[in-house]
């Protein structure tokens, strides 16, 4: 099987959370938005999907 790179970030997942609970008629607000984006990364981590990458940008 090839290994493809694919870049994740929680920022991306929170939008397109928003925009998909917004067209349902959900409203959720920042902070539960972005929980929602961690625990679908953790999943996706957890899940052996993806692997985590720090940037060393500091």
């Amino acid at each position: 099987m090839k290994e493809i790179d694919l870049v994740i970030d929680t920022e991306e997942i929170a939008e397109f959370f928003y925009k998909e609970l917004a067209k349902r008629g959900y409203i959720p607000c920042e902070e539960e938005i972005f929980e929602i984006a961690d625990i679908t990364f953790d999943y996706l981590l957890e899940k052996c999907m993806i692997d985590e990458e720090l940037d060393d940008e500091c």
